[in-house]
Protein backbone atom coordinates (compact mmCIF):
# COMPACT_ATOMS: atom_id res chain seq x y z
CA UNK A 1 0.00 0.00 0.00
CA UNK A 2 1.72 3.40 -0.76
CA UNK A 3 2.31 5.31 1.97
CA UNK A 4 2.71 8.99 2.96
CA UNK A 5 3.90 9.99 6.22
CA UNK A 6 3.03 12.98 7.08
CA UNK A 7 3.26 16.09 9.70
CA UNK A 8 0.88 18.26 8.58
CA UNK A 9 0.73 22.30 7.62
CA UNK A 10 -1.05 23.47 10.38
CA UNK A 11 -0.49 27.19 12.13
CA UNK A 12 2.70 28.75 10.35
CA UNK A 13 6.16 28.01 11.86
CA UNK A 14 3.95 25.71 14.53
CA UNK A 15 6.17 22.76 15.52
CA UNK A 16 3.84 20.54 17.01
CA UNK A 17 4.34 17.28 15.99
CA UNK A 18 6.49 14.74 14.83
CA UNK A 19 8.95 14.79 17.51
CA UNK A 20 8.15 18.36 19.28
CA UNK A 21 8.02 17.49 23.21
CA UNK A 22 6.13 20.62 23.59
CA UNK A 23 4.19 21.04 20.53
CA UNK A 24 3.93 24.94 19.98
CA UNK A 25 5.09 28.36 18.06
CA UNK A 26 8.58 28.60 19.33
CA UNK A 27 9.70 32.19 20.28
CA UNK A 28 12.41 31.92 17.49
CA UNK A 29 11.35 29.98 14.57
CA UNK A 30 11.81 26.27 15.79
CA UNK A 31 11.94 22.98 14.23
CA UNK A 32 12.79 19.58 15.62
CA UNK A 33 13.40 16.60 13.44
CA UNK A 34 10.17 14.20 12.50
CA UNK A 35 11.89 11.12 14.56
CA UNK A 36 8.76 8.84 15.03
CA UNK A 37 7.56 9.21 11.52
CA UNK A 38 11.00 8.13 9.86
CA UNK A 39 11.05 4.94 11.65
CA UNK A 40 8.09 3.50 9.77
CA UNK A 41 8.97 5.63 6.71
CA UNK A 42 12.14 3.55 6.23
CA UNK A 43 10.22 -0.10 7.33
CA UNK A 44 7.18 0.56 4.56
CA UNK A 45 8.66 -0.12 0.63
CA UNK A 46 7.68 2.98 -1.51
CA UNK A 47 6.68 5.35 1.49
CA UNK A 48 7.54 8.95 1.73
CA UNK A 49 7.86 11.15 4.78
CA UNK A 50 6.56 14.44 4.30
CA UNK A 51 7.52 17.34 6.75
CA UNK A 52 5.40 20.39 5.88
CA UNK A 53 5.94 22.42 8.65
CA UNK A 54 9.80 23.27 7.88
CA UNK A 55 9.41 22.93 4.15
CA UNK A 56 6.78 25.56 4.00
CA UNK A 57 4.41 23.00 2.06
CA UNK A 58 0.81 24.45 2.24
CA UNK A 59 -2.53 22.58 2.48
CA UNK A 60 -2.94 23.04 -1.23
CA UNK A 61 0.25 21.48 -1.89
CA UNK A 62 0.01 18.77 0.83
CA UNK A 63 -3.13 17.90 -0.72
CA UNK A 64 -1.88 17.58 -4.28
CA UNK A 65 0.69 15.42 -2.82
CA UNK A 66 -1.18 13.16 -1.09
CA UNK A 67 -3.47 12.29 -4.11
CA UNK A 68 -0.62 9.87 -5.24
CA UNK A 69 -1.14 7.95 -1.77
CA UNK A 70 -3.12 5.12 -0.87
CA UNK A 71 -2.50 4.96 3.04
CA UNK A 72 -1.75 8.15 4.94
CA UNK A 73 -0.35 8.57 8.42
CA UNK A 74 -0.63 11.50 10.15
CA UNK A 75 0.85 12.66 13.56
CA UNK A 76 -1.30 15.01 15.51
CA UNK A 77 -0.80 16.55 18.45
CA UNK A 78 -3.56 18.48 21.31
CA UNK A 79 -3.54 22.07 20.17
CA UNK A 80 -3.12 20.89 16.57
CA UNK A 81 -5.85 18.33 16.49
CA UNK A 82 -8.97 20.00 14.87
CA UNK A 83 -6.46 21.78 12.31
CA UNK A 84 -5.75 18.08 11.68
CA UNK A 85 -9.03 16.27 11.52
CA UNK A 86 -9.92 18.89 8.33
CA UNK A 87 -7.08 17.92 6.94
CA UNK A 88 -7.76 14.46 7.27
CA UNK A 89 -11.67 14.77 5.88
CA UNK A 90 -9.99 17.16 2.84
CA UNK A 91 -8.40 13.82 1.70
CA UNK A 92 -11.48 11.99 2.58
CA UNK A 93 -13.26 14.21 0.57
CA UNK A 94 -10.62 14.30 -2.97
CA UNK A 95 -10.13 10.01 -2.30
CA UNK A 96 -12.98 8.62 -0.61
CA UNK A 97 -10.97 5.47 -0.37
CA UNK A 98 -7.68 6.64 0.78
CA UNK A 99 -6.94 5.32 4.29
CA UNK A 100 -5.91 7.23 6.99
CA UNK A 101 -4.56 6.82 10.65
CA UNK A 102 -3.56 9.32 13.31
CA UNK A 103 -0.63 8.41 15.76
CA UNK A 104 0.68 10.57 18.34
CA UNK A 105 0.28 10.97 22.25
CA UNK A 106 -2.88 12.51 21.73
CA UNK A 107 -4.64 9.82 20.08
CA UNK A 108 -2.74 7.49 22.36
CA UNK A 109 -4.88 8.63 25.11
CA UNK A 110 -7.64 9.90 23.65
CA UNK A 111 -8.43 7.52 21.42
CA UNK A 112 -12.38 6.97 21.09
CA UNK A 113 -12.60 10.84 21.53
CA UNK A 114 -10.66 11.56 18.55
CA UNK A 115 -12.12 8.59 16.24
CA UNK A 116 -15.71 10.03 17.09
CA UNK A 117 -14.88 13.75 16.44
CA UNK A 118 -13.77 12.52 12.86
CA UNK A 119 -16.85 11.42 12.00
CA UNK A 120 -15.46 8.76 9.80
CA UNK A 121 -12.09 11.10 8.54
CA UNK A 122 -10.19 8.32 10.42
CA UNK A 123 -9.80 4.70 10.14
CA UNK A 124 -8.09 3.95 12.97
CA UNK A 125 -5.35 5.60 15.55
CA UNK A 126 -2.83 4.12 17.19
CA UNK A 127 -1.58 3.96 20.95
CA UNK A 128 1.88 4.22 22.12
CA UNK A 129 5.04 3.27 19.66
CA UNK A 130 3.38 2.79 16.02
CA UNK A 131 6.23 1.97 13.62
CA UNK A 132 5.11 -2.09 13.33
CA UNK A 133 1.18 -1.00 13.52
CA UNK A 134 0.89 1.41 10.66
CA UNK A 135 3.89 -1.03 8.88
CA UNK A 136 1.61 -4.23 9.17
CA UNK A 137 -1.56 -1.85 8.29
CA UNK A 138 0.31 -0.79 4.81
CA UNK A 139 1.53 -4.62 4.16
CA UNK A 140 -2.16 -5.57 4.00
CA UNK A 141 -3.01 -7.06 7.41
CA UNK A 142 -6.41 -6.72 8.79
CA UNK A 143 -6.75 -4.10 11.81
CA UNK A 144 -8.58 -6.84 13.84
CA UNK A 145 -5.24 -8.51 13.58
CA UNK A 146 -2.98 -4.96 14.50
CA UNK A 147 -2.14 -4.68 17.79
CA UNK A 148 -2.02 -0.89 19.44
CA UNK A 149 -4.21 0.35 17.41
CA UNK A 150 -8.19 1.42 18.24
CA UNK A 151 -10.94 1.90 15.26
CA UNK A 152 -14.84 1.77 14.86
CA UNK A 153 -16.11 -1.05 13.57
CA UNK A 154 -18.92 -0.80 10.92
CA UNK A 155 -21.57 -0.83 13.60
CA UNK A 156 -20.01 2.27 15.55
CA UNK A 157 -18.70 0.26 18.38
CA UNK A 158 -14.92 1.38 19.59
CA UNK A 159 -12.70 -1.86 19.22
CA UNK A 160 -9.34 -1.10 21.44
CA UNK A 161 -6.96 -4.44 20.40
CA UNK A 162 -4.52 -6.09 22.69
CA UNK A 163 -1.26 -3.24 23.63
CA UNK A 164 1.60 -3.84 21.71
CA UNK A 165 4.48 -4.56 23.49
CA UNK A 166 7.57 -1.81 24.37
CA UNK A 167 10.32 -2.49 20.76
CA UNK A 168 13.21 -3.83 22.68
CA UNK A 169 15.55 -4.70 19.65
CA UNK A 170 15.79 -1.08 18.58
CA UNK A 171 19.41 -2.36 16.55
CA UNK A 172 16.49 -3.65 13.66
CA UNK A 173 14.89 -0.59 13.18
CA UNK A 174 15.99 1.50 9.77
CA UNK A 175 18.68 4.33 10.35
CA UNK A 176 16.18 7.66 10.66
CA UNK A 177 18.97 9.44 8.77
CA UNK A 178 18.79 7.10 5.73
CA UNK A 179 14.89 8.47 5.42
CA UNK A 180 16.12 12.25 6.03
CA UNK A 181 18.17 11.86 2.96
CA UNK A 182 16.15 10.23 1.07
CA UNK A 183 12.94 12.75 1.71
CA UNK A 184 13.65 15.67 3.73
CA UNK A 185 16.00 18.86 3.08
CA UNK A 186 17.84 19.15 6.11
CA UNK A 187 19.20 22.62 5.57
CA UNK A 188 15.10 23.50 6.76
CA UNK A 189 15.61 22.52 10.32
CA UNK A 190 16.95 24.74 12.78
CA UNK A 191 17.13 25.40 16.76
CA UNK A 192 18.72 28.26 17.73
CA UNK A 193 21.02 26.80 20.15
CA UNK A 194 22.15 23.64 18.16
CA UNK A 195 24.66 24.40 15.00
CA UNK A 196 23.25 24.82 11.71
CA UNK A 197 22.57 22.53 9.57
CA UNK A 198 21.84 19.76 12.74
CA UNK A 199 20.20 16.10 12.47
CA UNK A 200 18.99 14.53 15.60
CA UNK A 201 18.05 10.89 16.05
CA UNK A 202 17.64 8.57 18.73
CA UNK A 203 20.10 6.47 20.79
CA UNK A 204 17.49 5.45 23.84
CA UNK A 205 13.93 5.17 23.91
CA UNK A 206 11.50 5.81 27.08
CA UNK A 207 12.46 7.30 30.48
CA UNK A 208 12.59 6.12 33.91
CA UNK A 209 11.93 9.54 35.38
CA UNK A 210 8.90 10.11 36.79
CA UNK A 211 8.13 14.29 35.81
CA UNK A 212 4.47 14.56 36.15
CA UNK A 213 4.95 17.18 33.24
CA UNK A 214 6.53 15.28 30.50
CA UNK A 215 3.92 14.06 28.16
CA UNK A 216 6.39 11.28 26.12
CA UNK A 217 7.45 8.87 29.06
CA UNK A 218 3.58 8.73 29.89
CA UNK A 219 1.91 8.28 26.38
CA UNK A 220 4.28 7.03 23.68
CA UNK A 221 7.81 6.21 24.40
CA UNK A 222 7.00 4.97 28.30
CA UNK A 223 9.35 4.31 31.45
CA UNK A 224 11.42 1.15 30.51
CA UNK A 225 14.87 2.90 28.93
CA UNK A 226 15.35 0.98 25.69
CA UNK A 227 18.57 0.81 24.50
CA UNK A 228 20.41 0.44 21.08
CA UNK A 229 23.94 -1.04 21.05
CA UNK A 230 26.36 1.46 21.07
CA UNK A 231 28.13 0.24 18.12
CA UNK A 232 24.79 0.76 16.16
CA UNK A 233 24.95 4.27 17.29
CA UNK A 234 28.29 5.01 16.82
CA UNK A 235 27.50 3.67 12.82
CA UNK A 236 24.94 5.94 12.23
CA UNK A 237 26.66 8.77 13.98
CA UNK A 238 29.57 8.15 11.42
CA UNK A 239 27.54 7.76 8.39
CA UNK A 240 25.27 10.69 8.73
CA UNK A 241 28.89 12.99 8.07
CA UNK A 242 28.85 11.05 4.91
CA UNK A 243 25.30 11.74 3.86
CA UNK A 244 25.29 15.27 4.60
CA UNK A 245 27.90 17.32 3.23
CA UNK A 246 27.18 20.40 5.49
CA UNK A 247 26.43 19.22 8.75
CA UNK A 248 27.89 20.96 11.79
CA UNK A 249 26.14 18.90 14.24
CA UNK A 250 24.20 16.19 15.67
CA UNK A 251 22.16 15.93 18.44
CA UNK A 252 20.68 12.96 20.11
CA UNK A 253 16.78 13.90 20.70
CA UNK A 254 16.48 11.40 23.51
CA UNK A 255 14.13 11.76 26.51
CA UNK A 256 17.25 11.57 28.70
CA UNK A 257 20.45 10.58 26.72
CA UNK A 258 22.80 10.66 29.46
CA UNK A 259 20.47 8.89 31.78
CA UNK A 260 22.88 5.69 32.68
CA UNK A 261 26.51 6.53 33.12
CA UNK A 262 28.19 3.21 32.16
CA UNK A 263 26.47 3.28 29.12
CA UNK A 264 26.80 7.19 28.04
CA UNK A 265 30.69 6.35 29.11
CA UNK A 266 30.37 3.18 26.55
CA UNK A 267 28.96 5.29 23.67
CA UNK A 268 31.44 8.22 24.01
CA UNK A 269 34.28 5.60 23.71
CA UNK A 270 32.44 4.81 20.39
CA UNK A 271 32.00 7.91 19.20
CA UNK A 272 35.75 9.59 20.79
CA UNK A 273 37.89 8.03 17.43
CA UNK A 274 35.37 9.88 15.21
CA UNK A 275 36.26 13.80 16.42
CA UNK A 276 32.78 14.97 15.17
CA UNK A 277 31.00 17.50 17.13
CA UNK A 278 27.38 16.81 18.64
CA UNK A 279 24.79 17.63 21.44
CA UNK A 280 22.42 15.86 23.82
CA UNK A 281 19.45 15.90 26.42
CA UNK A 282 20.70 15.61 30.26
CA UNK A 283 19.74 15.32 33.61
CA UNK A 284 21.43 17.25 36.49
CA UNK A 285 22.11 13.78 37.97
CA UNK A 286 24.60 13.43 35.33
CA UNK A 287 27.94 12.29 36.89
CA UNK A 288 31.32 14.48 36.43
CA UNK A 289 32.76 11.13 35.50
CA UNK A 290 30.06 10.61 32.23
CA UNK A 291 30.28 14.43 31.29
CA UNK A 292 34.01 14.35 31.13
CA UNK A 293 33.64 11.23 28.71
CA UNK A 294 31.00 13.40 26.57
CA UNK A 295 33.28 16.25 26.47
CA UNK A 296 36.21 14.34 25.47
CA UNK A 297 34.11 12.63 22.99
CA UNK A 298 33.00 15.71 20.97
CA UNK A 299 29.87 16.70 23.18
CA UNK A 300 29.12 20.36 22.47
CA UNK A 301 25.90 21.34 24.13
CA UNK A 302 23.70 20.06 27.00
CA UNK A 303 19.66 20.46 26.60
CA UNK A 304 18.81 20.35 30.55
CA UNK A 305 15.39 20.94 32.25
CA UNK A 306 16.06 22.43 35.23
CA UNK A 307 12.15 23.78 35.29
CA UNK A 308 12.06 25.78 38.69
CA UNK A 309 14.55 26.93 41.58
CA UNK A 310 12.22 25.93 44.49
CA UNK A 311 12.74 22.92 46.09
CA UNK A 312 9.57 21.99 46.78
CA UNK A 313 7.80 22.47 43.22
CA UNK A 314 10.83 20.35 41.79
CA UNK A 315 9.41 17.60 44.61
CA UNK A 316 5.97 18.09 43.57
CA UNK A 317 6.52 17.07 40.21
CA UNK A 318 8.63 14.55 40.81
CA UNK A 319 11.39 16.11 39.23
CA UNK A 320 13.71 13.88 41.43
CA UNK A 321 16.43 16.32 41.60
CA UNK A 322 17.64 19.59 43.36
CA UNK A 323 18.31 23.21 43.22
CA UNK A 324 21.92 22.08 44.91
CA UNK A 325 22.14 19.13 42.49
CA UNK A 326 21.46 21.97 40.01
CA UNK A 327 24.22 23.93 40.62
CA UNK A 328 27.09 21.10 41.61
CA UNK A 329 26.06 20.34 38.07
CA UNK A 330 26.50 23.01 36.22
CA UNK A 331 30.07 24.13 38.50
CA UNK A 332 31.09 20.72 36.74
CA UNK A 333 29.72 21.96 32.87
CA UNK A 334 31.66 25.12 33.29
CA UNK A 335 34.70 23.15 34.36
CA UNK A 336 34.93 21.30 31.27
CA UNK A 337 33.52 23.71 28.85
CA UNK A 338 30.10 21.94 28.12
CA UNK A 339 27.61 25.02 27.03
CA UNK A 340 24.10 24.28 28.67
CA UNK A 341 20.54 25.05 27.23
CA UNK A 342 18.74 25.92 30.06
CA UNK A 343 14.74 24.88 30.47
CA UNK A 344 12.63 26.27 32.75
CA UNK A 345 8.51 26.48 33.63
CA UNK A 346 6.45 28.51 35.07
CA UNK A 347 3.00 27.86 36.22
CA UNK A 348 4.28 24.41 37.67
CA UNK A 349 2.04 23.41 41.06
CA UNK A 350 2.80 25.82 43.91
CA UNK A 351 4.24 28.19 42.15
CA UNK A 352 3.64 31.53 43.44
CA UNK A 353 4.92 35.25 42.65
CA UNK A 354 7.50 34.59 45.29
CA UNK A 355 8.95 31.69 43.56
CA UNK A 356 8.91 33.05 40.14
CA UNK A 357 11.40 35.36 41.52
CA UNK A 358 13.27 32.54 42.99
CA UNK A 359 13.46 31.02 40.15
CA UNK A 360 14.71 34.18 37.94
CA UNK A 361 17.12 34.39 40.49
CA UNK A 362 18.25 30.68 40.33
CA UNK A 363 18.89 31.20 36.45
CA UNK A 364 20.52 34.15 36.49
CA UNK A 365 23.22 32.11 39.12
CA UNK A 366 23.21 29.24 36.89
CA UNK A 367 24.27 31.10 34.12
CA UNK A 368 23.23 28.84 31.20
CA UNK A 369 24.47 29.87 27.62
CA UNK A 370 20.69 30.38 26.71
CA UNK A 371 17.67 29.49 28.35
CA UNK A 372 14.26 28.96 27.21
CA UNK A 373 10.66 29.78 29.25
CA UNK A 374 7.47 27.71 29.05
CA UNK A 375 4.46 28.41 30.20
CA UNK A 376 3.20 24.52 31.91
CA UNK A 377 0.86 23.14 30.16
CA UNK A 378 -0.82 20.03 31.27
CA UNK A 379 -1.26 17.53 28.25
CA UNK A 380 -3.71 14.93 28.49
CA UNK A 381 -2.10 11.48 29.57
CA UNK A 382 -0.08 13.03 32.03
CA UNK A 383 -0.20 13.06 35.66
CA UNK A 384 0.01 16.64 36.17
CA UNK A 385 -2.96 16.67 33.84
CA UNK A 386 -4.59 14.66 36.22
CA UNK A 387 -3.86 16.56 39.05
CA UNK A 388 -4.75 19.71 38.23
CA UNK A 389 -8.46 18.49 36.67
CA UNK A 390 -8.74 16.90 40.53
CA UNK A 391 -7.88 20.41 41.59
CA UNK A 392 -10.36 22.52 39.33
CA UNK A 393 -6.91 24.61 38.33
CA UNK A 394 -7.41 23.83 34.71
CA UNK A 395 -9.20 26.37 32.73
CA UNK A 396 -10.84 25.93 29.55
CA UNK A 397 -9.38 28.62 27.53
CA UNK A 398 -7.16 27.39 24.79
CA UNK A 399 -3.51 26.35 25.11
CA UNK A 400 -2.28 28.40 21.71
CA UNK A 401 -3.33 31.28 20.32
CA UNK A 402 -4.48 31.84 16.63
CA UNK A 403 -1.12 31.37 15.73
CA UNK A 404 0.54 28.21 17.47
CA UNK A 405 2.03 30.08 20.64
CA UNK A 406 1.72 29.06 24.06
CA UNK A 407 -1.39 30.34 26.06
CA UNK A 408 -1.64 29.79 29.99
CA UNK A 409 -4.35 27.23 30.56
CA UNK A 410 -3.66 27.07 34.67
CA UNK A 411 -4.80 29.48 36.90
CA UNK A 412 -3.83 28.82 40.89
CA UNK A 413 -5.42 30.98 43.81
CA UNK A 414 -3.31 34.26 44.34
CA UNK A 415 -1.28 33.36 40.49
CA UNK A 416 -3.73 34.37 37.41
CA UNK A 417 -2.91 33.55 33.67
CA UNK A 418 -1.71 36.97 33.06
CA UNK A 419 0.67 36.88 35.60
CA UNK A 420 1.83 33.83 34.72
CA UNK A 421 2.13 35.37 31.21
CA UNK A 422 3.84 38.75 32.12
CA UNK A 423 6.26 36.52 34.49
CA UNK A 424 7.57 34.78 31.00
CA UNK A 425 8.82 38.00 29.31
CA UNK A 426 10.04 39.38 33.17
CA UNK A 427 12.15 36.48 33.09
CA UNK A 428 13.80 36.66 29.87
CA UNK A 429 14.09 40.47 30.22
CA UNK A 430 15.87 39.95 33.50
CA UNK A 431 18.29 36.88 31.89
CA UNK A 432 18.98 38.20 28.38
CA UNK A 433 19.14 42.25 29.40
CA UNK A 434 22.11 41.61 31.31
CA UNK A 435 25.49 43.71 30.28
CA UNK A 436 27.27 40.20 30.22
CA UNK A 437 24.96 38.67 28.07
CA UNK A 438 24.20 41.18 25.82
CA UNK A 439 27.87 41.60 25.44
CA UNK A 440 28.27 37.81 24.82
CA UNK A 441 25.97 37.74 22.28
CA UNK A 442 27.10 41.15 20.36
CA UNK A 443 30.73 39.23 20.74
CA UNK A 444 29.10 36.19 17.84
CA UNK A 445 27.50 38.66 15.83
CA UNK A 446 30.47 40.96 15.35
CA UNK A 447 33.13 38.15 14.47
CA UNK A 448 30.19 35.27 12.43
CA UNK A 449 28.57 37.21 9.51
CA UNK A 450 26.08 33.72 9.23
CA UNK A 451 25.66 33.91 13.31
CA UNK A 452 25.05 37.52 12.62
CA UNK A 453 22.19 37.24 10.35
CA UNK A 454 20.39 34.56 12.42
CA UNK A 455 20.66 36.74 15.80
CA UNK A 456 18.90 39.24 13.55
CA UNK A 457 15.96 36.57 12.10
CA UNK A 458 15.70 35.59 16.08
CA UNK A 459 15.68 39.32 17.45
CA UNK A 460 13.12 39.91 15.18
CA UNK A 461 10.89 37.08 15.96
CA UNK A 462 11.43 36.84 19.51
CA UNK A 463 10.40 40.89 19.99
CA UNK A 464 7.41 40.60 17.96
CA UNK A 465 5.92 37.50 19.98
CA UNK A 466 7.18 39.78 23.39
CA UNK A 467 4.70 42.09 22.07
CA UNK A 468 2.00 39.60 21.86
CA UNK A 469 2.15 38.02 25.43
CA UNK A 470 2.23 42.26 26.69
CA UNK A 471 -1.36 42.49 25.26
CA UNK A 472 -2.63 39.35 26.14
CA UNK A 473 -0.99 40.65 29.53
CA UNK A 474 -2.73 43.46 29.47
CA UNK A 475 -6.30 42.19 28.22
CA UNK A 476 -6.44 39.94 31.19
CA UNK A 477 -5.69 42.93 33.36
CA UNK A 478 -8.30 44.71 31.45
CA UNK A 479 -10.47 41.66 31.13
CA UNK A 480 -10.33 41.42 35.49
CA UNK A 481 -10.88 45.05 35.87
CA UNK A 482 -14.14 44.81 33.84
CA UNK A 483 -15.36 41.99 36.12
CA UNK A 484 -14.58 43.93 39.05
CA UNK A 485 -16.51 46.87 38.12
CA UNK A 486 -13.49 48.92 37.51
Amino acid sequence: MKTLLLNPPSFEGFDGGASSRWPATREIASYWYPVWLAYPAGMIPGARLLDAPPHGISLQETLKIAQDYEFIVLFTSAPGLHNDLKLARMFKEQNPHVKIAFVGPHVTVRAEETLRLADGAIDFVTRKEFDYSVTEFAMGKPLADIEGIAYLDANGRFICTPDRPPIHDLDALPWATEVYARDLDYTKYNVPFLLHPYVAFYSTRGCPALCTFCMWPQTISGHPWRKRSAQDVANEFAHAWELFPKLKEIFFDDDTFSYQPSRTIEVCEKLKPLKKTWSCTARVTTTYDALKAMKEAGCRLLIVGFESGDDQILKNIKKGATTDMARQFMKHCKKLGLVVHGDFILGLPGETPQTIEKTIRFAKELDCETIQVSIAHAYPGTELYDYLVEQGWLTEGAMTDEEGHQLPHIEYPGLTKGQIMKAVEDFYDGYYFRPRIIARIVGKAIFDGQERKRLYREARDFLRLRSKRQAYYRSQVETAGTHKGV
